[in-house]
């Protein structure tokens, strides 16, 4: 009963908030988003990803965003498979820093893109949570963009949720990105809603 004055109280309906979104453009910070999956203790499935975060819209582009060591092989092999499903990967150097660690900011290149691209598409989904992107997601607001921010709650700057207008966090969605445990396979529905020992239908 909740549920019903709930849909009968909003202003649209969610097949009209997908329908009203237009072009999507998707900028995802891929060193945010890879933390925010160990926070959560799962991993990705970017084929799923990018299919949740289309929704049935009409897709622009699908930016990656992330650095790179370009001995690790494997790695390699990640944005090669990336490249190939549907992900124009933007890609540059790890600087070693004093500390021994190794860092890319990405953020300029993000900024630069979504502005770059104004009038391309209608909505941006900003997959970060990193407040320095706050200024580039208001100025692109002004401009007639929507945008949407994906992100782990816990990770996410309040700036940026403040000038997003949807937010969305990544442990609401994570069963729908995951990666599916083999052993799970068979019993795990496809459409990744529902509870998996419920095999009664809604």
């Amino acid at each position: 009963m909740m549920l019903d004055n709930v849909s009968s109280d909003s202003v649209f309906t969610p097949e009209q908030v997908l329908v009203n979104r237009g072009r999507v453009a998707i900028f995802i910070d891929g060193s945010n988003l890879f933390y925010a999956a160990l926070q959560l203790g799962i991993e990705i499935d970017y084929t799923k990803l990018l299919c949740r975060l289309t929704a049935g819209s009409r897709l622009l582009r699908s930016f990656f965003y992330t650095g790179v060591d370009r001995t690790n092989e494997k790695q390699q092999g990640f944005l090669l498979w990336m490249r190939r499903n549907g992900y124009r990967v933007i890609a540059k150097d790890l600087v070693q820093l004093p500390d021994g660690s190794k860092k890319a900011n990405l953020d300029v290149e993000i900024a630069v893109d979504m502005m770059a691209l104004v009038g391309a598409y209608d909505t941006a989904v900003l997959v970060s949570g990193d407040g320095d992107l706050a200024y580039a997601v208001d100025a692109v607001s002004y401009r007639g963009v929507r945008v949407e921010v994906v992100s782990l709650r816990s990770m996410t700057s309040d700036s940026l949720i403040n000038v997003a207008d949807r937010y969305i966090d990544l442990d609401n969605i994570k069963e729908d990105i995951q990666k599916t445990p083999r052993h799970n396979y068979t019993y795990r529905p496809l459409s990744g809603f529902g509870l998996i020992d419920d095999p009664e239908p809604i």
